[in-house]
């Protein structure tokens, strides 16, 4: 008789959606990094646009509106990045974005662009896709599928783990180690209950970034 090795426990899929210029969504997409250092999870990042979201929102500031713009751009590079170069290509451009955008607090997209596409190796011609339309209707797809699985009336970011989706969570700073993965399994657990919806507090700070 032979010993029959168990079979390994299977991974757990994530989908996450986000903005690249969302702080929030950073601070999330970090703490799902640092879980990953500890679970076994198969992540699948996807884009979902703020500027697409608040299209037709007649409450939205005036500095918010003149920055839709240039969020519209930076989630066009993502998608042509997926689309034409491959999806495993999404995340490391995504920290690279989300570096010169959140941590040094980069303004000019053009040069933000051009270096996160030179930290991953990609071709600096790339750029020239967030100006151009050609893969809006991708875009849009994407973002209408997260939406769809969380409702109208949320942001970025949407995290679905096997299947169950929910919106957040809105963590400031993204918590680490033991803390982390505690967070991970309430989260889910909630999140698994159909009859689950809401659980907010007000923030008293902004994202803190490390």
């Amino acid at each position: 008789m032979t010993d029959t090795a168990p079979a390994p426990a299977p991974r757990t899929a994530v989908d996450f959606w986000f903005d690249p210029s969302c702080p929030w969504a950073w601070m999330t997409s970090r703490w799902v990094h640092e879980v990953a250092g500890h679970r076994d999870l198969d992540v699948t990042w996807h884009v979902m646009s703020l500027a697409v979201l608040n299209e037709g929102n007649d409450d939205l500031d005036e500095e918010h509106r003149a920055a839709m713009p240039r969020l519209l751009r930076y989630v066009r590079l993502v998608t042509a990045v997926a689309e034409t170069v491959g999806r495993e290509h999404v995340s490391p451009l995504y920290d690279a974005l989300g570096t010169r955008i959140h941590h040094e607090g980069r303004t000019d997209a053009d040069a933000v662009m051009a270096e996160a596409l030179a930290e991953v190796g990609l071709d600096a011609d790339l750029v020239s896709a967030a100006d151009s339309d050609v893969h809006d209707a991708a875009l849009r797809a994407s973002h209408a599928e997260g939406i769809a699985l969380v409702g109208q009336d949320v942001g970025t970011p949407i995290v679905a783990v096997d299947g169950v989706a929910f919106f957040g969570p809105v963590v400031s700073p993204a918590p680490k180690g033991e803390q982390a993965v505690a967070l991970w399994d309430g989260v889910v657990a909630v999140a698994a209950y159909p009859g689950f919806f809401e659980l907010k507090r007000t923030r008293t700070v902004g994202p803190q970034f490390d």
